[in-house]
């Protein structure tokens, strides 16, 4: 199977984990981190969810699995270690056109969820179309230390040119050229090296912007 790769907004959106243990306290802590609002369907939970649950990051609702519980759920996924119920909730929201993840079961999913780690605004996402997820792993963690601190600072920057390049109101051309100018720079290097006043000459040099580059 060909995935889509995309990145969904799900900031306030609700969004059910089916299921309240290690497993399913992770999916959990992700979706919180991207700014959903959380429900946890389960009559168990983990220590960390029921601590969550109790000072309100979450929604515990305490119950076995019935679809009705879903609600309006932009998003389900089902962690449990029981079959019957992973594939009913499977069912359930592809009835109703919910997008849903049944963990380790790609044939029940409509998404899966790749290996990611972040730098701050940057998020970098390895994915084997669920053929291996322990692959997937192996190739993030090695991306991990390719990938340092510098490069959230570079996304903030980068981020602050784009908004004083892009009001000029100049084509969309002729700004790629200069975002890449920057991005092809050494300016990398003048991060690593906190060379702040190298940072913002090089910056004003290619787009004739300036910048804070101080992080």
């Amino acid at each position: 199977m060909a995935y889509y790769p995309v990145n969904l907004d799900i900031v306030g959106r609700r969004c059910v984990v089916v299921g309240g243990g290690q497993v399913a306290e992770r999916k959990v802590e992700r979706l919180v981190e991207c700014g959903a609002r959380v429900a946890v369907l389960s009559s168990r939970l983990t220590d960390r969810l029921a601590e969550m649950a109790r000072a309100g990051t979450v929604e515990h609702v305490d119950s076995e699995y019935e679809a009705e519980k879903l609600g309006e759920a932009m998003l389900v996924i089902g962690a449990t270690d029981r079959e019957d119920v992973n594939d009913a909730v499977s069912r359930e929201c592809r009835r109703r056109g919910i997008l849903v993840n049944i963990v380790d079961d790609p044939e029940r999913c409509d998404f899966i969820l790749p290996a990611i780690f972040q730098r701050g605004g940057l998020t970098v996402a390895v994915s084997t179309g669920g053929r291996s997820p322990a692959l997937a792993r192996r190739i993030r963690e090695d991306l991990e230390g390719r990938f340092g601190p510098e490069y959230a600072v570079l996304v903030d920057i980068m981020a602050d040119i784009r908004q004083k390049v892009t009001a000029r109101g100049r084509t969309s051309g002729e700004n790629k050229v200069l975002f890449e100018a920057v991005v092809r720079s050494p300016v990398l290097d003048l991060i690593r090296a906190g060379d702040w006043e190298g940072v913002r000459a090089l910056v004003r040099e290619l787009t004739g912007e300036e910048i804070d580059a101080r992080p």
